[in-house]
């Protein structure tokens, strides 16, 4: 890590996400994996998102969060 980038608790990040104007208003958020990963892992996301009631699908290295409680169909 470079001594310049600045280092985020996870419990900041995740009031950062989840209360961005996207997410406020039911809309979606999007997040890289990788920094998911890193910043609170897997697990926390994961029960963070569920908690709330909302859904997540992970595509092209993103996980994509719909932040609201209505049902998700994925259409081909």
């Amino acid at each position: 890590m470079r001594k310049n980038e600045a280092v985020i608790s996870p419990d900041r990040w995740i009031v950062q996400v989840f209360s961005a104007k996207s997410a406020a208003e039911g809309g979606i958020v999007r997040r890289k994996i990788t920094d998911v990963e890193r910043l609170i892992g897997r697990e926390r996301f994961f029960f963070e998102v569920r908690r709330r009631g909302f859904r997540v699908v992970e595509n092209a290295g993103q996980f994509v969060i719909f932040c609201n409680r209505q049902p998700v169909h994925m259409r081909e």
